[in-house]
């Protein structure tokens, strides 16, 4: 009984990490694998940089997209889940 007593606050203390920390990072790990996997050519999308445009061509790791100023060559990682969602939200 006095070894559980013990360990009760690191295992309390683990619980609390994973549920608060670890384990909301993986649903936005996954949350973000599936937005890239459902872009397509002629969605509206926002960069994490705050560039808007609209995707013209894709790649498995980059994708081109087209600004009032041009076409820009971007990751695809670099395109905001966040913004890009307000945006068609809005839409």
């Amino acid at each position: 009984m006095g070894n559980l007593n013990q360990f009760l606050p690191f295992l309390l203390m683990f619980v609390v990490i994973y549920f608060f920390m670890i384990r909301p990072q993986q649903k936005k790990i996954k949350q973000e694998k599936e937005f890239d996997a459902s872009l397509k050519v002629g969605d509206k999308i926002i960069t994490k940089s705050g560039f808007h445009g609209k995707i013209v061509e894709l790649t498995d790791s980059s994708a081109v997209m087209e600004t009032m100023s041009g076409k820009l060559k971007i990751e695809r990682s670099a395109i905001s889940l966040e913004l890009t969602a307000a945006l068609n939200k809005k839409a």
